[in-house]
């Protein structure tokens, strides 16, 4: 729960303080999607947290069922090559399910791809940064506010989508 310390604002001779609790791995997992509307008039992002557990392949297919719930239109899945998206249970799932999605991988180490990358860069080092919570139920709570406040922020993510150098042009 240690902060991403940036360089702050203060008045002259007063110095912010930023007090930690020490040694805490206790954090915040976070899986996004950046939807794009099939006439690209919207943009919008979906999250999901998951405190103190990491994303694996049974809590990643919760999420994509989540998201083919919420958006009911075909979906196509653009992703990085994280051993969970390729594997199972996400990979028989998405066979049976290839009418409604189809999934592209994006080429390995290429986080300048992703635009999600960017919205957790963003996330960190502005809404996030120098927070240094106590509780995990902080950082939970801190965390949604910031994913909510972004998700429908669409001058942000259409600011995301232009700096990646990806085409989004899929035939």
């Amino acid at each position: 729960m240690a902060p991403l310390v940036r360089r702050t604002w203060a008045p002259r001779g007063h110095t912010p303080v930023l007090i930690q609790r020490g040694r805490s791995r206790r954090k915040v997992s976070v899986i996004g999607a950046l939807v794009i509307s099939p006439r690209r008039r919207r943009v919008r992002a979906y999250f999901g947290l998951l405190p103190d557990a990491n994303f694996d392949g049974a809590s990643i297919l919760a999420f994509l069922k989540e998201l083919c719930r919420s958006l009911r239109v075909p979906i196509t899945l653009i992703w990085d090559r994280l051993s969970a998206h390729i594997g199972e249970p996400i990979a028989p799932w998405l066979v049976r399910n290839r009418h409604r999605l189809r999934a592209y991988l994006l080429p390995p180490y290429a986080p300048e791809l992703n635009p999600v990358e960017l919205i957790w860069g963003h996330t960190k080092s502005n809404p996030l940064a120098n927070f240094a919570p106590n509780e995990l139920d902080e950082l939970l709570a801190q965390t949604q506010m910031a994913t909510l406040t972004i998700s429908d922020d669409e001058p942000l993510l259409r600011s995301f989508l232009k700096h990646c150098l990806l085409s989004l042009r899929l035939r």
